[in-house]
């Protein structure tokens, strides 16, 4: 998106603490999910939007746990925050409430009737846990899989060792879609086969409908549908904690994604109430 005098202003976040902290407008969408709602145990010491932007800031900078800024809650009450809504689903939750809100300011229904699966291949470190090698990209490391809908919203995720191929790895993401009629699931070539068709049908899934490259095209061309999903690969990619899977356990890479796709639903809600305004 070019930056203009009319653009600008638009997105200027200089007025935060910190670009990567929530508004209130944002804090707004947010905190009903994150309030306190049991009445036993101690109560929490630190406000729970502290924490979330503490969350917020790794996302955003890549940092690690021990070097959050001391002007944020201890890095050890944010981790234990953060594990456990990872743990509980909340952020699953939240995600899915904010596309759904995103997919009906845009004017389209609730639930998606398409959707479009993809995968991107990232390298890992010397954290441990599971790894492996995708001779395709010619990457060590992990492989996000993810199912967006025709606006790019993520919809799904799923970590896995980069060794697993595209059409081996989907129907464990796709049996997650089953609580939503998805009509037609595109995808590129790396899906074709009867293999992911059969397993297809075994499930009562989406209907698979393979998009190609034009045989005639030269150098790069934007391709129908699946544009759509490397944009969002290109959206996640603006958190610099998703430059490298530096976790050691899939859950909390596949928490880090929802936590950046959160991320852009709050600011994509934010700007367009704001717009109609």
């Amino acid at each position: 998106m070019p930056w203009t005098e009319n653009t600008r202003p638009q997105y200027d976040r200089r007025g935060l603490r910190y670009a990567s902290d929530c508004t209130d407008e944002e804090w707004a969408l947010i905190e009903p999910f994150l309030r306190r709602t049991s009445k036993v145990g101690r109560p929490c010491k630190w406000p729970m939007r502290e924490i979330f932007n503490a969350v917020l800031y790794m996302a955003a900078t890549g940092c690690q746990w021990a070097l959050l800024p001391k002007d944020f809650p201890p890095f050890t009450t944010v981790q234990y925050h953060f594990y456990r809504w990872r743990d509980a689903g909340m952020l699953d939750l939240i995600n899915a409430a904010l596309v759904e809100a995103s997919r009906l300011v845009s004017g389209s229904d609730a639930a998606p009737s398409a959707a479009i699966i993809d995968s991107q291949s990232v390298k890992t470190t010397e954290s441990g846990g599971v790894c492996g090698y995708d001779a395709g990209k010619k990457v060590k490391g992990r492989k996000r899989h993810v199912i967006t809908d025709t606006q790019g919203n993520l919809l799904w995720c799923v970590v896995h060792s980069a060794s697993i191929q595209d059409r081996d790895g989907a129907p464990g993401l796709i049996a997650m879609a089953q609580d939503i009629f998805l009509q037609v699931l595109f995808a590129d070539g790396g899906y074709a086969g009867n293999k992911l068709q059969t397993a297809l049908q075994a499930m009562q899934g989406p209907r698979l409908q393979i998009v190609r490259r034009p045989q005639k095209a030269k150098g790069f061309v934007v391709i129908a549908k699946r544009w759509v999903v490397e944009r969002t690969f290109a959206w996640l990619g603006r958190c610099h904690r998703l430059a490298k899977d530096w976790e050691k356990r899939f859950a909390s890479s596949e928490a880090w994604l929802l936590i950046a796709s959160i991320r852009r639903q709050m600011r994509f809600l934010v700007k367009a109430s704001s717009s109609k305004t």
